[in-house]
């Protein structure tokens, strides 16, 4: 569920008309949902009520500051991949005893600051990673609480690129060495073991590759219980796909029923990762259209937005939905058309063949579900700006992210020494 509908012939966010937000930012611009975010998360953590466990926004999926705080504000805590992103959850209000540090790349001066700030734990994924982390936490005279994520070679029956459960991902400790490897980490100073740790890929909408995953890891646990090692906690990470297109993912509530019937009663603090599920649908790319040009065989529709702004549809092949922000009548009628961004690749295509209500230069557009991996993923390729981030709360919004202007793009350059020599001989 969202809260973004026709109201009075135009698209509303909650009670804000997108066009009044595209006459204070221009276009293209992201605006998000605060009622959605908020019901997205009551809807998760309201499942495991009554069940020892906490859920830690994967910061990764949307990073802006007034989305983290929108969930620190009701309990979340974050779940990050870079010292960079602690920041940000630190900065909008999470507390470091309610941050997991996950990634297969930490460097050391990464682990150094999680230490410092004092994070609830590290999820380990490589042999190399742990023993770097006992070392920096023994110079440190520190103790590094610990997971170590293991790979169950599950297929998450999703798109390759954000499969990571497969013995051929680059992710987690491979399954037959798990055991060698907890028993290394319980001889190593600085370290804890605290849990055991799993995530199988991102946009997962059947209930069986988690089920399958999770009941290998119920199995690694009382193994490594038999082994001597102290399993308080299991972190099942993330992935729960939601409705870009077609078909219903699971509900959270059956999610939550199966976790509770696989690994409900094994004596752990059950940890979640969501991220695309919360954030997904509560934010709109809104797009103006440039020209519509008359290809030999082929309508396009040419827009002010690009695959810089949202690079899921090149990425992934992925689908949105697209609506216009006005509202079109019930008998519009409807062709097909290509949707492209200004970008000089032919990759920067959002949809071929769409079949749309009939398009015209200066018409607003809007992609559906792009509140993760939209903005978060997006760059200045082009030397394009970032775009505005907004978010709206009632018939209220405010701008939680300013576009970024070209002249601050060109300052993060500099020319050489001898090129501005140059420059101040040519102007003598």
């Amino acid at each position: 569920m969202h809260h973004f509908a026709y109201k009075e012939g135009e698209l509303h966010a909650e009670d804000v008309p997108i066009g009044d937000i595209a006459d204070a930012v221009g276009t293209p611009f992201y605006v998000y949902s605060s009622a959605t975010l908020e019901r997205h998360y009551k809807v998760f953590a309201g499942a495991f009520d009554g069940v020892p466990s906490g859920v830690f926004y994967s910061v990764k999926a949307n990073s802006n500051l007034a989305v983290i705080r929108t969930f620190a504000d009701l309990g979340a805590g974050a779940d990050i991949v870079s010292e960079g992103e602690m920041r940000r959850a630190l900065a909008a209000g999470v507390p470091a005893d309610r941050i997991v540090f996950s990634g297969v790349g930490k460097t050391r001066a990464e682990m150094a600051a999680a230490l410092e700030a004092g994070v609830l734990q590290f999820n380990v994924e490589s042999e190399p990673e742990l023993e770097a982390l006992s070392e920096i936490a023994v110079a440190r005279n520190a103790t590094a609480p610990i997971t170590i994520r293991v790979n169950p070679d599950v297929d998450a029956e999703t798109h390759p690129n954000i499969s990571t459960g497969r013995s051929d991902n680059k992710f987690g400790i491979p399954w037959s060495r798990a055991r060698d490897v907890y028993a290394r980490a319980a001889a190593l100073p600085g370290i804890e073991v605290v849990g055991a740790d799993v995530h199988i890929g991102s946009q997962i909408t059947q209930l069986a590759p988690f089920e399958a995953a999770f009941r290998r890891v119920a199995e690694l646990v009382y193994d490594l219980r038999e082994d001597g090692h102290k399993i308080d906690r299991l972190d099942l990470g993330g992935g729960l796909g939601i409705p870009y297109d077609t078909g219903e993912p699971p509900h959270p509530d059956d999610y939550a029923a199966m976790v509770k019937r696989v690994v409900g009663n094994i004596g752990c603090t059950l940890q979640f990762e969501p991220g695309r599920m919360l954030v997904g649908n509560a934010g709109l790319l809104v797009c103006r259209i440039i020209y519509v040009k008359q290809g030999e065989s082929r309508t396009f529709a040419v827009l002010d937005g690009a695959m810089n702004d949202l690079m899921r549809p090149a990425l992934y092949q992925a689908h949105h939905d697209i609506l216009p922000v006005r509202e079109p009548a019930a008998d519009a009628t409807r062709a097909p058309v290509d949707l492209v961004g200004p970008i000089c690749e032919s990759t920067d295509t959002f949809a071929t063949n769409r079949e749309m209500p009939l398009l015209a230069a200066d018409d607003m557009l809007v992609f559906c579900t792009a509140g993760a991996y939209g903005a978060v993923m997006s760059s200045t390729y082009n030397t394009r700006p970032l775009v505005p981030e907004v978010m709206v709360r009632g018939d209220d919004f405010a701008v939680v992210r300013d576009r970024m202007p070209v002249d601050d793009i060109l300052a993060l350059d500099r020319l050489t020494p001898w090129q501005e020599a140059g420059a101040r001989r040519g102007a003598a």
